[in-house]
């Protein structure tokens, strides 16, 4: 595995590929509490031009009380068959503003509010400060591949890349 860090525009477009790509983050809050962490999962919105990572969530849930005490929170991003990984510590901010939440409502989220007026709807946006990604950079097949052919010839493999992101 390479190792490539990425600065500024380039890890903005990198967290937008993985968060859009693998959609649902666990979402850490409460970091200072003793274990277990407390984490729920969540699904991507939005990622804005400025890597800004956009949630809705309920105003009287666990999540939303734990960062009104405290911003600081991580989300982890595990890809499945695409393995790609994205772990993004950073701060949380809870906005009402219906413009927001009117733009980041599809009809899914019908599955967890009354309409896109429910009075409980927030939105979330988690602003990163730190994050490392892993990336497989190729298909399953290829990397199979890779990895037969190192255990064959003995010869590292690059079978991805991973790296620190700096926004």
């Amino acid at each position: 595995m390479s190792t490539e860090n990425l600065y500024n525009d380039e890890a903005i477009k990198k967290i937008k590929d993985i968060a859009t790509d693998v959609d649902f983050a666990m979402l850490a809050t409460d970091l200072s509490s003793p274990a277990p962490l407390n984490a729920i999962p969540m699904s991507t919105k939005k990622v804005d031009e400025h890597g800004n990572i956009w949630f809705l969530s309920n105003k009287n849930s666990d999540h939303n009380k734990d960062l009104e005490k405290d911003a600081s929170c991580q989300l982890l991003y595990s890809g499945g068959s695409d393995m790609k990984f994205l772990s993004v510590y950073g701060n949380a901010v809870i906005t009402t503003d219906r413009t927001v939440i009117d733009e980041l409502y599809s009809s899914t989220d019908s599955a967890w509010f009354d309409g896109k007026d429910d009075p409980n709807i927030t939105a979330i946006k988690f602003q990163p400060s730190q994050a490392a990604y892993w990336d497989r950079g190729s298909s399953k097949l290829v990397s199979l591949f890779k990895m037969a052919k190192g255990a064959i010839t003995g010869e590292n493999q690059n079978i991805g890349t991973s790296g620190k992101l700096n926004v």
